[in-house]
């Protein structure tokens, strides 16, 4: 008796996530069937548009509904967690041809986005008032540095590009005091600073070849922000 309920359970969940690729289990009319393909889908999509909203309007709804279909049906999720969703769909994006050749890329940037926006992760020990030069500095944890081939922050309806600019897309994204998370465009010297987490200031800026006035204004104005928290 189990073992055919549990089949009759996998039959179910086979067809309600591919219908069309599988028969219904018997004996269930149709329309039952429909209010379970309908409920379970419309979960999956709603709760993938609202974590990609802008890739979901940017690829239209018929390329994006055939997406999240075939997300839908064809990956194995290894979370029950619907807060891990999101980041379960940017691992399948990285084994499927893309929609776009941004695609990838903009799903990691409006997961980030996300991530920061619900974090509740709290900053390491540290001295707000420490020696940037001397000290360690740290970055917020409610800050990223990120580096992608394409301008994704730029990337919607009305702006699709079909090849990447020369040079890379360098950000740094943030949640503010008000809880906000914003972006700002990082000049080479900038990224590699912040992405360099080694050692104390002056050895950064020394190994980046950097003017260290120059450095340490850059990091006093980003202490001033809240993004530079201090030193370790």
């Amino acid at each position: 008796m189990c073992q055919t309920l549990r089949e009759q359970q996998f039959r179910l969940a086979r067809y309600v996530r591919d219908p069309a690729r599988h028969a219904p289990p018997p004996g269930i009319e149709e329309r039952r069937l429909k209010i379970y393909r309908e409920l379970f889908y419309s979960g999956i999509e709603g709760l993938l548009a609202s974590s990609f909203p802008v890739m979901c309007q940017t690829l239209g709804e018929r390329r994006w509904q055939a997406r999240v279909r075939d997300f839908y049906a064809n990956y194995r999720s290894q979370t029950p967690l619907f807060t891990e969703i999101a980041e379960a769909f940017i691992d399948y994006l990285h084994d499927i041809e893309a929609d776009a050749p941004w695609q990838l890329e903009l799903a990691h940037y409006e997961w980030i986005e996300a991530q920061l926006y619900l974090s509740d992760a709290q900053d390491p020990p540290h001295d707000p008032q420490g020696d940037l030069l001397q000290g360690e500095p740290l970055l917020s944890c409610s800050a990223r540095v990120l580096a992608y081939r394409w301008p994704v922050e730029c990337i919607g309806p009305d702006y699709q590009p079909e090849q990447p600019p020369e040079r890379p897309t360098l950000l740094l994204v943030y949640r503010d005091a008000e809880l906000q998370v914003r972006f700002a465009r990082l000049a080479p010297l900038a990224y590699r600073l912040l992405a360099e987490m080694r050692g104390n200031g002056r050895e950064r800026l020394e190994r980046l070849g950097a003017d260290r006035d120059e450095g340490l204004a850059m990091l006093e104005s980003l202490r001033a922000q809240g993004i530079v928290i201090g030193t370790r």
